[in-house]
């Protein structure tokens, strides 16, 4: 059985752990630290990152855009990346595009946590402003679409609706619903999966 090295409220784990949900893929969840001087991360990802995916022989994946690239090649149950090359690479942007506002929003999420002397009012100003811009983007390309490539659920819908979950947990005074009702629309859709449910992070 293949174990998931991970924070429970790191939205990049959240993201492997709703593909492994949606896949139907069984798997032992290690709940990790990697801020943590002895952490499990460090052992197998050289950069002490989580997710990390350990395989049934031994060898480690990270980078959730990696593991879910190889977990939906694992079975043809609910394909969440199509095969054919335009509309790969079109749901990969979309996956680029959330996991760019995902890393903004941690990024000025780390800097407020620094000491307060040691804090760069500029550099947090500069992440917020990434995830304005990146969510305006994210908005006007899902439109009225049922999904965000379309008619069909995907990894893009999953990064998205990961990415916009993580906010709600750790920016609630960003009021993006307000701003995108499109995105709002699409996030109360994702909210009735399970896979969404069983993942939502905790205080």
């Amino acid at each position: 059985m293949m174990k998931l090295i991970g924070s429970l409220t790191s939205p990049y784990v959240r993201k492997v752990r709703i593909v492994l949900a949606e896949k139907k893929i069984e798997y032992e969840m290690i709940v990790d630290n990697p801020w943590e001087q002895v952490n499990q991360a460090s052992k197998y990802n050289p950069v002490g990152k989580v997710p990390v995916l350990l395989m049934e022989d031994g060898s480690a994946l990270f980078d959730s855009r990696v593991i879910v690239d190889y977990l939906d090649t694992v079975t043809p149950l609910s394909r969440l990346i199509p095969e054919p090359n335009r509309q790969r690479i079109e749901t990969k942007r979309w996956e680029a595009l959330a996991d760019g506002v995902t890393d903004a929003a941690v990024s000025a999420l780390l800097e407020s946590r620094r000491k307060p002397a040691e804090q760069s009012k500029s550099w947090s100003e500069r992440q917020l402003g990434k995830v304005t811009t990146g969510l305006q983007a994210i908005a006007i390309e899902l439109e009225d679409k049922l999904w965000c490539t379309g008619n069909s659920y995907s990894l893009a819908d999953i990064a998205t609706g990961a990415c916009l979950g993580f906010l709600d947990f750790r920016f609630p005074k960003i009021d993006w619903r307000t701003s995108h009702p499109s995105l709002e629309k699409l996030f109360e859709k994702l909210m009735q999966r399970q896979s969404f449910i069983d993942t939502t992070p905790k205080a």
